[in-house]
């Protein structure tokens, strides 16, 4: 259930979800989110220029000289978004993953902080169905719940200044694919071949909010000799 919608600068808003982190708050999220992106559609309102979802959150950006923050607020409260129909195309993909301790860059902090070991920790990634609730940092690049417990840990004391493209990493109930090189502070345990951004292609993204990732893991050998199509 939306909370409160909030301005953010002058040509912005929040629309505020609340503070839970799952999949029920998030599809509430997406509702809203293809509401708008319909009433955009369809010219019902005017002025927008992005939407963007997150967790428990949509910003919407707008352009000043044609709306107002209070017409789009008074447009949501107004309407009923909440029969919004969430896309049946929700896929499921299966993500290859090499966990080679040359990839796995901080599997013994994690054994430390779990209590687990290499394999124990591999085999509860591999056995996770994670939920993507949203894309976003750099494109393309997926935030992925929800691990078990057992897995649980903190960021880095000190970010990386350069984690390498397709890095996967996880920090408290999330994992993370790192789509292009950049800082980070996650705890890596591997690393995917798998472009999931092509800018040159139809669909840039493979994964949308919503759909489901399965990880297989493969050998070095099979890394290395990976073609993405």
């Amino acid at each position: 259930m939306l909370k409160k919608i909030s301005n953010i600068g002058d040509c912005g808003i929040t629309c505020d979800f609340g503070d839970e982190v799952n999949k029920k708050t998030n599809k509430e999220v997406i509702k809203l989110f293809n509401f708008i992106q319909t009433s955009v559609n369809n010219k019902k309102i005017k002025g927008i220029l992005n939407y963007t979802p997150s967790y428990n959150k949509l910003i919407i950006n707008f352009e000043l000289g044609k709306i107002k923050s209070k017409e789009i607020i008074e447009f949501i409260k107004g309407s009923d978004y909440s029969k919004t129909a969430l896309s049946e195309k929700n896929k499921i993909v299966e993500i290859p993953i090499c966990y080679d301790e040359e990839f796995a860059l901080d599997i013994k902090r994690l054994e430390e902080k779990t209590k687990l070991s290499f394999k124990e920790i591999v085999n509860e990634h591999l056995n996770t169905d994670f939920f993507v609730y949203m894309i976003g940092f750099v494109p393309g690049q997926p935030f992925l719940g929800d691990l078990n417990k057992s897995l649980y840990h903190d960021r880095l004391d000190t970010p990386r200044v350069k984690i390498k493209k397709g890095s996967v990493g996880i920090v408290e109930k999330f994992c993370t694919i790192y789509t292009f090189e950049s800082p980070g502070g996650w705890n890596i345990i591997g690393k995917t071949p798998l472009d999931l951004f092509n800018i040159n292609k139809k669909n840039t993204s493979v994964l949308s909010p919503g759909d489901t990732v399965k990880f297989k893991s493969i050998t070095k050998k099979d890394l290395s000799s990976f073609k993405n199509e």
